[in-house]
């Protein structure tokens, strides 16, 4: 990488690798475009002269940030265009992972979470994101998305408000959530979806993502009534097919999540949004371009 103007490049971008991808996910919420970010950022970075750079974290995180709201600019279109909900790609892992891997599995990493990050523009995104999840200072995220710092003060509180309307965004004690995901893990394998109604709590929201691959719901479900009618009628659509569905506890962007699989193939991954003792959102996260890390996974356990 030559000359003595060049930047130490290689060890300076690994420093702040996985950081890179962090926010990279966050702002994107798939695996896929959040690698290919790391990667262009990479490249940016070896064109870089060693007196352009103040700060390495800081140079680094201005050019991914600036790739990640271009990206999300030229995705709206497609997102809008997506058939039924769009959610994001998880992150799988076995419960008994390290949760300290490629990236901090947060609170700010939940499937919930990234839902509520839709609610905003990439700016919005970019700005709340910086500033509340990885704590940097509004003069130097007014200089990584080029407005005044009073400006970012702004837009920071606004996207709080949109991201903090609904609901608390962190409801449930981990040992709540688990248990609530082992009762509904259990009624999905008993088929005894009535004894799940007074776990959900009445304002309910399902999300089904298929993409338009597989059979999934094509607008959110609401109603605790209506909730449970659509998993009666997901277990008697099996069973009449004949497929029985194999269901294993895993973690899902630091959450317990559940996988289901069929002939040892990954179909759908659940995730359950929590309030106290009440399951407030359920996530079925069923596109298989979605899930083909955690086919690939599960493909590679069985040998």
């Amino acid at each position: 990488m030559g000359t003595q103007d060049s930047v130490a490049s290689t060890d300076d971008f690994l420093e702040y690798r996985s950081l890179l991808f962090a926010i990279a996910y966050r702002m994107l919420g798939t695996v896929m475009d959040a690698e290919d970010m790391v990667q262009d950022t990479f490249l940016k970075w070896q064109t870089v002269s060693k007196s352009q750079v103040r700060s390495v974290k800081s140079y680094l995180t201005t050019i991914i940030t600036r790739l990640c709201i271009d990206r999300l600019r030229s995705s709206q279109v497609q997102r809008e265009q997506y058939i039924g909900p769009w959610l994001p790609e998880p992150i799988v892992t076995d419960l008994s992972a390290d949760p300290h891997h490629q990236v901090e599995l947060a609170d700010s990493l939940t499937i919930a979470f990234l839902v509520m990050l839709e609610r905003l523009s990439p700016i919005e995104r970019a700005v709340f994101l910086l500033r509340e999840i990885f704590d940097y200072q509004y003069d130097e995220i007014g200089l990584i998305v080029e407005k005044s710092a009073v400006n970012c003060r702004q837009i920071a509180r606004r996207a709080r408000q949109q991201i903090t309307k609904p609901r608390p965004r962190f409801s449930s004690s981990p040992e709540q959530h688990q248990q609530l995901t082992l009762k509904f893990m259990q009624a999905c394998q008993q088929g005894e979806m009535e004894s799940l109604l007074q776990y959900l709590a009445d304002d309910i929201t399902l999300w089904s993502d298929g993409g338009g691959h597989v059979v999934a719901a094509l607008k959110p479900i609401q109603g605790a009534a209506k909730v449970s009618g659509f998993l009666r009628a997901i277990h008697r659509y099996q069973r009449k097919l004949g497929q029985i569905s194999a269901l294993n506890l895993v973690q899902v962007n630091g959450q317990m999540g559940i996988q289901f699989s069929i002939s040892n193939k990954v179909e759908t991954i659940v995730v359950l949004e929590t309030l106290g003792h009440k399951i407030t959102s359920i996530f079925f996260i069923r596109n298989p371009e979605k899930l083909r890390l955690q086919q690939a996974h599960h493909a590679s356990s069985l040998h």
